[in-house]
């Protein structure tokens, strides 16, 4: 396990992605666990953050994934290093869990672990996860599963969607997402790929225009529920990324209750083609 001291730049594993290089022989993660040593959130970036989300005034505890980006810093290093097999760019995010353990005030130093694992084949290439954990005093406070898919030559089958009944939601809202939303996002979170930034760039990666970020999409979901009271304090919430928004937009969201917990869409109102679905099941103390 290696501890840094301070987030690693993200400047430098941008610049990392884009340029080419020779990959190590064979399809292997590395093993490398990245440790950062604990820190205090700024108080007007999770300010910022919780209202690009959606958050109408700053929440008490920090928004449920805003962890996720202050461990983003290292997964890119990781992602980035000379170790890892496959290249970033043209990366899917096919979905995303987090374990909601308890609340976590703005005020408590965390320690952030992040790792990769679980290689495996997948329809369009192959699968993996990135590990991160959020401790408070050495106790996991937080834990985040994002699976991504390197594409290449694949194998197997695609899992079957799941299915959930929306006919009588509980909530339903409709969203607009403007390119203004993302680039501010993009800033917040510091996941600047060029396929968020604007329309010639996405177009280079097979976008007709550029594309909300997927963690974005879910955050705004939490909001959503959040502000609906439909968030225990402890909770899983897993989100399946299945069709880009693309800028700009007017997304319809839909929660309802379920009998595996509360579930939630994103769709396109025109023809209600899903941008993700998700369910949020209460974490057990």
């Amino acid at each position: 396990m290696q501890t840094l001291p301070k987030p690693p730049g993200l400047a430098g594993s941008y610049v990392k992605a884009v340029l080419p290089r020779r990959r190590p022989p064979g399809a292997t993660l590395p093993t490398e666990v990245l440790r950062l040593a604990p820190t205090l959130p700024s108080e007007d970036h999770v300010r910022r953050y919780a209202k690009v989300c959606g958050y109408s005034e700053a929440p008490a505890h920090l928004p449920p994934l805003y962890p996720h980006i202050a461990a983003f810093p290292l997964a890119m290093r990781l992602m980035t290093s000379p170790a890892f097999p496959y290249p970033v760019l043209g990366m899917v995010h096919l979905s995303n869990r987090i374990d909601h353990i308890r609340p976590i005030t703005a005020t408590e130093p965390l320690t952030y672990e992040v790792w990769t694992e679980n290689l495996r084949p997948h329809p369009k290439g192959k699968a993996f996860d990135v590990r991160s954990r959020a401790l408070s005093n050495d106790t996991p406070v937080w834990d985040e599963t994002s699976t991504y898919l390197a594409r290449g030559k694949g194998e197997g089958t695609t899992p079957p969607w799941p299915t959930r009944d929306f006919t009588t939601p509980s909530l339903t809202e409709t969203w607009q997402v403007t390119q203004s939303t993302i680039r501010t996002y993009a800033a917040t979170s510091g996941d600047r790929n060029p396929i968020h930034l604007h329309p010639l760039t996405a177009r280079l990666f097979g976008f007709p225009r550029s594309i909300a970020h997927g963690m974005w999409t879910k955050a705004r979901s939490l909001a959503s529920l959040s502000s609906a009271a439909l968030l225990p304090d402890a909770y899983t919430a897993t989100t399946d990324f299945r069709a880009p928004v693309l800028l700009p937009a007017t997304p319809e969201f839909r929660a309802a209750s379920t009998s595996e917990g509360t579930a939630f869409a994103l769709r396109r109102p025109n023809d209600e083609k899903e941008h993700l679905r998700g369910l949020i099941t209460p974490l057990e103390p």
